[in-house]
């Protein structure tokens, strides 16, 4: 068998167990079998050139499964996500669809990292990177909440439903807005309320440990949240009353959050009338 033979063979094994893999990877790989990173761009050049491999991004590929070179394969989402960055974690909107609780489709596929990187698209599907809020950006797996599950073929980093809701009530705008974020959560079966309240402290700030508890209270039956699981969050709350978002829309002043609820919030206006609750 020729040198080309074995580093094609070597090359197969690899995408099999790497069907989304970074450029870094790759070399990685290939230099600890005693290989030069200049072999390994030749090797990777002469994959893409025969469609074996799809270049997603520069320093990003996707291999093509045997049989599919030349068809419309597309490689996974989640996948791409999870590999655009060597911190990335499926998060907020993404995590929830992972999850599959995601009330609407989305084609943006979000990850939380610890620094800001410029957006990019593959098909149909946008590839955000959102930098970690700050309390919790330096912290391993920003504060936790953070695990590992097996994903086509792969593994993937993906935030927890309990630190995605926390996440969401921190950063709602990259939840796609409370009628979304509200719908979603909702459809959770089960929740670590310990886990909720132990993230929601983490992120330090009194609006959204108010946002947590209001929205937990409101849904004290299908958690079986008991009063127990609030007084973290209540002692956390603001010590003066604030208005549940930025926009500061007029509302119902609920004192036991200290917080000014918009009436959409507080009637849930985007149900239909009989919808359950």
């Amino acid at each position: 068998m020729s040198a080309h033979s074995v580093r094609w063979t070597g090359s197969l094994a690899f995408f099999a167990s790497h069907p989304v893999f970074t450029h870094r990877e790759f070399a990685s790989a290939h230099m600890a079998r005693g290989r030069s990173e200049s072999t390994s761009n030749t090797i990777l050049a002469r994959y893409v050139a025969s469609g074996r491999l799809m270049r997603v991004r520069r320093g990003l590929y996707a291999a093509v499964p045997l049989g599919r070179e030349g068809t419309h394969f597309m490689p996974d989402d989640y996948l791409i996500a999870a590999k655009s960055q060597d911190d990335a974690v499926l998060a907020y909107h993404t995590a929830l669809a992972f999850h599959g609780t995601a009330y609407s489709v989305w084609w943006r596929f979000q990850t939380m990292t610890s620094r800001r990187v410029r957006r990019f698209t593959f098909g149909n599907a946008q590839f955000v990177s959102i930098q970690a809020s700050r309390e919790v950006r330096a912290l391993p797996d920003f504060g936790g909440g953070v695990v590992r599950r097996p994903h086509a073929g792969a593994e993937v980093r993906v935030a927890t439903i309990e630190r995605t809701l926390v996440d969401l009530m921190h950063t709602p705008q990259h939840g796609g807005g409370w009628e979304e974020i509200w719908r979603s959560v909702g459809m959770v079966e089960f929740l670590d309320l310990a886990a909720v309240a132990e993230h929601t402290l983490l992120m330090r700030t009194a609006l959204t440990a108010a946002r947590v508890g209001y929205f937990l209270e409101q849904h004290r039956e299908q958690w079986m949240v008991e009063e127990k699981h609030l007084e973290p969050l209540l002692r956390a709350k603001p010590k003066q009353p604030l208005h549940w978002d930025r926009r500061r829309e007029s509302g119902t002043y609920v004192a036991r959050w200290n917080l000014v609820i918009p009436e959409m919030i507080l009637r849930r206006g985007w149900e239909e009338p009989g919808e359950a609750v």
